[in-house]
């Protein structure tokens, strides 16, 4: 992983891609907005690939690219350097409300829905998201058998074998 300067990352990309990383695999962001002071905002990340360069044990020779970004600020797009970017720059923006300047996906209707229903509100994929399912019905049951009940009438817990997995008289004697 390659940590680069916010204000030094479609350069940087550019320079990578002209390196011989040329194979856009994926770009994506992870929410570190509850870190303390400059530290807060959302990483972006993205994987580049050098198809040309000889099979290493491993496969391909990959880079990941990440950058710190503020809150609030938009990351430079990387369509113009990988074509390939607006699919994920579109998610990205859906996903955790990341924007993206300069974004071009020959379409001309910059960012807009790529995934959720038509009228969702909010970006599901920030820490900060609250589920629906939780905020509208309380869990149902207690936490454990006994808790908030009384205990003489709580229920049991029935022990749950995983799939796959014979029970205990299952083998020799």
């Amino acid at each position: 992983m390659r940590d680069v300067p916010f204000g030094e990352w479609s350069g940087t990309v550019l320079a990578v891609r002209e390196e011989g990383y040329t194979y856009f695999d994926w770009l994506t962001a992870v929410d570190e907005t509850d870190r303390e002071g400059d530290a807060a905002g959302f990483d972006v990340v993205v994987h580049l690939i050098d198809p040309r360069a000889p099979r290493a044990e491993g496969g391909l020779p990959s880079m990941l690219l990440r950058t710190r970004v503020p809150e609030g600020l938009a990351v430079p797009s990387l369509t113009p350097i990988f074509r390939g970017a607006a699919w994920h720059e579109r998610e990205t923006h859906e996903m955790f409300g990341v924007d993206f300047d300069g974004f071009d996906d020959g379409t001309g209707l910059g960012l807009r829905p790529l995934l959720l229903p038509d009228g969702f509100e909010g970006t599901p994929l920030r820490k900060s998201f609250v589920l629906a399912a939780r905020a509208s019905k309380a869990w149902p049951g207690a936490k454990e058998p006994g808790e908030g009940h009384d205990s003489a009438r709580a229920p049991g817990r029935r022990r749950v074998q995983a799939p796959g997995v014979p029970g205990p008289e299952w083998g020799p004697r």
